[in-house]
Order: structure tokens, then sequence, then C-alpha cells
């Protein structure tokens, strides 16, 4: 099995508040056919956001592929609400960096 860094398929990867309770987490990639290497992987799902950011799978609200911007998104719940007393990213912009070590597999 082959593997690609997702550094490597992506152009931005990033996270952001989606109000005070969810964090968005956004993968866009660099062209259709990077965009097509990682759906047809079937590693994003539920499951591996979960084991990413440590949570519970009941606390990944959701997963969409988007494919008229080859994206991928996932939406979970904050571990901590955004503002709360010890919350350290009041904005959701530092969240990213579990995906950064992601590798994809594609096949021999």
């Amino acid at each position: 099995m082959r593997y690609i860094k997702i550094t490597d398929l992506a152009s931005v990867i990033r996270s952001k508040n989606a109000g005070p309770y969810e964090l968005t987490l956004d993968i866009i990639f660099n062209s259709k056919e990077s965009f097509e290497l990682a759906r047809r992987s079937g590693m994003f799902k539920h499951e591996l956001f979960a084991k990413l950011y440590g949570i519970d799978i009941e606390n990944v609200i959701g997963v969409v592929e988007f494919e008229p911007a080859n994206a991928i998104k996932a939406t979970i719940k904050r571990p901590v609400v955004s503002g709360a007393l010890g919350e350290t990213d009041v904005y959701g912009s530092q969240q990213h960096a579990p995906l950064l070590g992601l590798e994809v597999p594609v096949g021999n």
C-alpha cells in the first residue's frame, strides 16, 4: 500500500468555530484528482475524526464530501465551549493540527 501525505494533497487545512459549541474542520484539496484520491481512500469517516480528537464518535456531528469545492468538512463538538474558563483557542483556529499528520492510502 502506498500513502501520500495530506499536506501534499490539500492546499488548505483549517479549523474554525461553528458557533460556541462546535468546531468545523476543513480539508480543501489542491485538485479534483487529489480530492478523488482522498474520497476513494474511504478513510474520512466519523471514526477517523473521533480518534484524531480523542472524542466519542457521537461527538462527531458530521462529515461531508463537498465536491464543488474539492473539500471534505467535518464538524465536531468542542471539548471546551468557546470563551469558557480554561479554553485556550476562542476562535477554534488552531485545532486543525491533528489533521496535518494524516497519510492517505492510495493503493500500490
